[in-house]
């Protein structure tokens, strides 16, 4: 790196109860960047909404912040970072920001939960974009006419979005190689011990088969149709001609493979993405019955009783009210079939 390197100015919007994690790792390559090159090549500001104060993040920690900016025109860069409850992601005032800034030029973008609010705000049309997997299927239910990429991060033109927790990390050296090189950005991985970025194509998480335990290709295959076919889930008859197996050869796999039957994946699966809308989503609770593929939000409600052990309305009642271990889930929260 030669030359005069002008500051660029990158702003931070944080919504309340954002991930810690998340933010953090955004924000450090820039921090590593300034202390390698010995200058101020980015300026870091971070902003809530109201008055100057302090914003929690979901661990309880706070960041000091400014108000929304008004100096618009100063930002190069703005990302918008939110977790939790989309639910408490309806902020007017972030949305009229984003939108004014995105008519100056300004790139936006979103980390974990923030692509949502971007989303919310008109920015995400014909773009290509990300988002926490957790938070995916409320953001599809909401706006049916976007579909993400379950990819760490994504760059498209003026937005750049994040599935967050470390892959925050490999966004920002993505786009500070876009501007400095290779050779400086791997300095700063190797201050930062992270001698092996990741490429934003790379997936959230494990895959399918790794989540699973499933490696035989047509389970596998199987287990991919369900979780595209929840609206208008398939007979047996029909899942088998499509990974080329005999019904008896299917139910055969389930039993050996996954300890379940294939009624009992399919079920565990559809009530699991209803578990996370229920949570993540204004969807009504025969919205929601719809788009899981049950005939009626009653035939729905007994299901989920029969697998969770409480109503689905009891997802949307304070914490301190939701009952304790009633239904056993894996680590993603997702409802191990029986």
């Amino acid at each position: 790196m030669s030359g005069t390197v002008l500051t660029q100015e990158i702003g931070f919007i944080l919504i309340p109860g954002f991930a810690l994690m998340s933010f953090a790792a955004a924000c450090e390559p820039f921090r590593a960047a300034n202390h390698l090159a010995g200058s101020l090549l980015y300026r870091l500001r971070f902003f809530g909404e109201g008055t100057a104060g302090r914003v929690a993040a979901s661990s309880g920690a706070e960041v000091p912040v400014e108000p929304l900016p008004s100096d618009q025109g100063a930002l190069h860069t703005v990302f918008v970072c939110a977790d939790g409850e989309p639910a408490a992601w309806r902020r007017p005032a972030v949305y009229a920001v984003l939108q004014s800034l995105a008519r100056r030029g300004t790139r936006i973008g979103g980390i974990s939960g923030g692509p949502y609010v971007m989303a919310a705000a008109g920015l995400l049309k014909n773009s290509g974009f990300t988002v926490n997997r957790e938070h995916a299927a409320a953001l599809t239910e909401t706006f049916p006419d976007l579909t993400p990429e379950l990819a760490r991060f994504v760059r498209a033109g003026d937005r750049v979005t994040c599935a967050g927790g470390v892959a925050g990390l490999d966004m920002t050296l993505a786009l500070i190689a876009d501007r400095l090189g290779e050779d400086f950005v791997n300095r700063i991985s190797d201050q930062l011990l992270h001698t092996a970025p990741n490429a934003s194509a790379h997936l959230q998480g494990a895959s399918l088969a790794e989540r699973h335990g499933a490696h035989h290709p047509a389970l596998v295959a199987a287990i991919e149709i369900m979780q595209s076919t929840m609206v208008a889930p398939l007979s047996r008859g029909e899942m088998a001609a499509r990974v080329g197996l005999s019904e008896r050869q299917l139910d055969r796999l389930f039993r050996e493979k996954r300890q379940c039957s294939f009624s009992e994946q399919y079920r565990a699966i559809r009530v699991s993405h209803a578990k996370r809308l229920l949570r993540q989503s204004c969807l009504s609770i025969g919205d929601i019955a719809t788009a899981t593929g049950y005939s009626s939000p009653a035939h729905f409600s007994r299901s989920y009783r029969a697998y969770f052990g409480y109503s689905p309305s009891v997802e949307r009642l304070p914490e301190a009210a939701f009952p304790v271990g009633a239904r056993k889930t894996d680590r993603e929260g997702n409802a191990v079939p029986r």
